[in-house]
């Protein structure tokens, strides 16, 4: 990976800016100070973390909102020097008795939905930073010239140094820095490097790799923080990468209070992932890739624009097909030290045969779920060898593949139905399934570039400039353009499933399900029928998802792995063991005993900082709670007709409506008026449960 060359680039660096710092241990899960760099003046801010901080705001996201908060004002917009990078772990996070403890949360003002934005990724940085000191790293200003901030944890120094000659994507200057730093080929281990890639110079939607170094593979790995566009913003600020060193790392090196608590939530856990997983979901021999034969079964799989929910040559993208012929086998899959989830698969030695690298033999890490859907049912597309090449392109440009794969899909819906042609793509043929023209329109967008250029926007922008432009009707977009608050939807199909109609349109960053993904509890197993149940999911499972984000850590050891008896609780959907585990966590870090309600707490005194932020920088009322009508029900004739029966049940038990008779535009009237009428009523009850007035905005 053009390792050769790295004295050379070493030499080229120019140290613009160095602070020195005392080394100290982390004491009960935190560093207890904060790191502020300003690229505009080359300055270091050494902030202390206060107890009033941590009891209002406990850590990782919570941190960095805080830190956002006080950094920006309404007017801020996201390209201005002003606006931050905010990245934080947790108190909890780098443990390695439990798994899933390496996440990393960031924060910033987004270019695509211009309000503030927080995404997660796995990796080893987050850790890594507070272990080298810091319990978030806030940067502000910009650069004239490409940097990379280095903080050297061992030695207590962080610097920011001019880097001319290393590449820009990722797949290459993770490997170059990794290498560069470390001290021999094991102490590669001790780095993590953050990345964007050449994408993040044009598209809106870019995100941020997180990296981590596979001893066994001899091979740097990567996780997003993908959504909202925070590496647009990185890029924006002319930062090339940014290197956390850290090589002590010990089981204790939170310096926890209680250690044996830990072990104790460890062994409990780890026993359920070691004799349940493989009568489970498998996620250590299919990772995420097992929803996808899920979704097709119960009709959630997006297909074509999310106007369907399943397709029959699913099982060409299923699950078997990933663990049975592309997974590597064998290998260490745990994004973090001690995840015995393992649930981060990759592809080795994947042969490119498009773009810059075309004949390169890379690594692909994943496909996930929601790359495999996204980039498969929802483009039309059935050839996995697509599904990797597109994986492997977005995410060394640093583009998310969600965005990327639901402006596709809108492009595509928006040919078949007359709205663009050749004419306006540039001669790319946009037709459903299309895989070398995607694959053209994304090196495209890469580098900025003809009708890439577009999509790189994101749906919202193409909304407008489809309207604009093209003379497209605007209701018409609107209804199928799946975004809400200007994030794409992550790819799930909710039509039937009014609390996830809910949970993706109430989100406060936007379309995303890592808030409230209620699907199955509503659609599948009915339980939460009323208008109360449902407005009540909406304000636990946010809130309880949110807390995983304050703590740095991943949400799936909550709920992809299940007890044995787990069934014959009171809650099941909460998984009350797991939640009884994250006490026992918390109270082993911090010496501070906890309740459940005492987690939910902690999430709503953030959640409602969020909410309040939003307000701040001019959105988060009532007009934008709304998802677009295709997340509701069915806005074309054919997707009437490809689902009629259930359709005209629905008329005649739920409306009271006889459908004999009556065209599919008719019937598709009477459809739009219940369940936007259905959705009302679900806004009002969530707004009353938390104490909103009509208008979305908290009672004073």
């Amino acid at each position: 990976m053009a390792l050769s060359n790295l004295e050379a680039m070493r030499e080229a660096h120019h140290i613009l800016a160095e602070y020195n710092y005392q080394c100290q241990p982390v004491e009960r899960g935190y560093a207890n100070r904060t790191l502020y760099i300003n690229l505009s003046e080359n300055k270091f801010v050494e902030k202390p973390v206060t107890n009033q901080m941590k009891e209002l705001f406990t850590g990782g996201r919570g941190f960095d909102l805080w830190l956002l908060w006080q950094a920006v004002n309404g007017d801020t917009a996201w390209d201005d020097p002003e606006n931050e990078l905010v990245i934080a772990g947790g108190p909890i996070g780098g443990i390695t008795a439990y798994p899933g403890t390496g996440k990393s949360t960031v924060v910033s003002i987004s270019p695509l939905t211009r309000s503030i934005i927080d995404s997660n990724s796995g990796g080893y940085f987050g850790p890594y930073l507070k272990f080298a000191g810091w319990d978030a790293l806030e940067v502000q200003g910009k650069a004239k010239s490409d940097v990379i901030i280095v903080i050297d944890g061992d030695n207590g120094r962080v610097t920011i140094e001019e880097a001319p000659l290393e590449a820009l994507n990722t797949h290459i200057v993770a490997h170059q820095l990794t290498a560069m730093y470390a001290k021999s080929e094991r102490d590669r281990r001790s780095v993590s490097v953050i990345s964007a890639g050449e994408g993040a110079d044009h598209v809106l939607y870019s995100g941020l790799n997180i990296s981590w170094y596979d001893i066994k593979r001899g091979e740097v790995r990567i996780k997003q923080a993908a959504r909202g566009g925070n590496g647009r913003v990185f890029r924006d600020k002319k930062i090339k990468a940014i290197v956390v060193y850290y090589s002590n790392l010990r089981g204790d090196s939170n310096h926890p209070a209680n250690m044996e608590l830990i072990r104790r939530a460890g062994k409990r856990i780890n026993r359920e992932i070691s004799d349940l997983d493989g009568k489970q979901n498998r996620m250590r021999e299919k990772g995420t890739s097992y929803l996808v034969d899920i979704m097709n079964q119960y009709d959630l799989l997006p297909t074509h624009n999310y106007r369907y929910g399943s397709h029959p040559e699913e099982s060409k993208i299923g699950s078997n097909v990933w663990d049975e012929k592309y997974y590597t086998k064998n290998m260490p899959d745990g994004c973090w030290v001690g995840c015995t989830l393992s649930c981060s698969h990759g592809v080795d030695q994947f042969q490119l045969k498009t773009g810059p690298y075309a004949g390169d033999p890379v690594l692909v890490d994943g496909p996930e779920y929601e790359t495999i859907a996204g980039f498969g049912t929802n483009i039309g597309n059935f050839d996995p060898l697509v599904i990797l090449e597109l994986n492997f392109y977005c995410d060394t440009y640093g583009i998310d593949t969600i965005s990327f794969a639901d402006s596709v899909a809108f492009v595509m819906e928006c040919y078949q139905e007359g709205i663009l042609d050749k004419k306006h793509t540039g001669g790319l043929e946009m037709t459903w399934g299309n895989g070398e023209a995607v694959l053209e329109l994304l090196h495209q967008a890469a580098r900025g570039e003809g009708f890439g250029a577009i999509v790189g926007q994101g749906v919202r922008r193409m909304k407008k400039i489809f309207a604009e432009r093209f003379g497209a009707e605007p209701n018409f977009l609107a209804d199928i353009g799946m975004e809400s608050k200007g994030l794409e939807f992550s790819e799930y199909i909710t039509k039937e499933s009014l609390a996830q109609q809910g949970g993706y349109a109430m989100a406060l960053k936007g379309a995303q399900h890592d808030e409230a993904w209620l699907i199955f509890m509503d659609q599948v197993n009915k339980q939460i029928p009323t208008f109360e149940d449902k407005a009540e999911a909406l304000y636990y499972y946010p809130m309880w998802r949110t807390w995983f984000s304050l703590h740095g850590l991943c949400k799936l050891p909550w709920n992809d792995i299940l007890p044995a008896n787990n069934a014959e609780t009171d809650e099941p959907a909460k998984v009350p063991e797991h939640v009884e585990n994250y006490t026992w966590l918390y109270e082993g870090i911090t010496g501070k005993p906890a309740t459940p309600r005492d987690l939910i707490l902690q999430s709503e005194r953030v959640y409602q900082l969020q909410r309040v932020f939003n307000l701040k920088m001019g959105f988060g009322t009532r007009e934008h709670d709304y998802p677009p009508y295709r997340a509701m029900g069915p806005v074309t004739v054919d997707e009437y007709v490809s689902r009629a029966e259930r359709y005209d049940k629905q008329l005649r038990e739920k409306m009271g409506v006889d459908p004999e008779g009556m065209s599919v535009e008719e019937k598709l009237k009477k459809q739009r008026e219940y369940r936007e009428n259905q959705y009302e009523q679900l806004l009002e009850a969530v707004y009353a449960l938390l104490g909103l007035n009509e208008e979305g905005v908290t009672k004073i």
